[in-house]
């Protein structure tokens, strides 16, 4: 699989589907996916249910694929980026990337590759980029395979959890599994 934002955002715009408002959604009224909150904070000002598929693609540019620096991912490994996209969105970006970090952390053999990284997000700065390069170099296609699997397994760990902390959220559970990590 070969990530670009555009198809990523089409892929995302399929996953998120039109407009919803369920009252066991933490994040309230949505559309394409965008909540009320990140809409608003981000200009928009209209009825949820009249938000334009355009906006929600500006909005998930910005806030979830440039401002979390997985634009930066993107140019190291598409399919990581494609990866942490997804995730952020669903998740936040914050956790997507903290999910990168800790995954580089738990693959740098002790040290070995190249030093560890504070694994808290927000973003996926120079020492992450510079970790998942190394990463790559030292571990080839195999690795990006793994690094994929040990995303896949973190984000599913985290699914679990929120429902377990949280049961109104079980309503959900099945389908970020089979739509967020069974897939990618």
């Amino acid at each position: 699989m070969t990530f670009g934002i555009e198809s990523g955002l089409l892929d995302l715009l399929k996953v998120e589907g039109g407009y919803s408002n369920n009252p066991a959604d933490k994040g309230g009224e949505t559309n394409h996916g965008i909540t009320i909150a990140v809409a608003r904070a981000n200009g928009y000002t209209g009825a949820m249910k009249d938000l334009p598929v355009s906006v929600a693609k500006e909005i998930y540019r910005k806030v979830y694929f440039t401002a979390p620096g997985f634009d930066k991912v993107a140019s190291v490994n598409p399919e990581v980026a494609g990866e942490l996209f997804d995730t952020g969105v669903n998740m936040g970006p914050a956790t997507a990337a903290g999910f990168l970090q800790t995954a580089l952390n738990a693959l740098n053999r002790g040290g070995q590759d190249y030093p560890d990284i504070s694994p808290k997000g927000p973003v996926c700065g120079p020492q992450t980029i510079a970790a998942l390069t190394k990463y790559i170099k030292v571990r080839g296609a195999d690795g990006i395979t793994v690094l994929l699997t040990a995303l896949n397994v973190l984000q599913g760990a985290r699914y679990l959890e929120i429902a377990t902390n949280s049961p109104k959220q079980e309503t959900f559970v099945y389908g970020w599994l089979k739509n967020r990590v069974a897939t990618s």
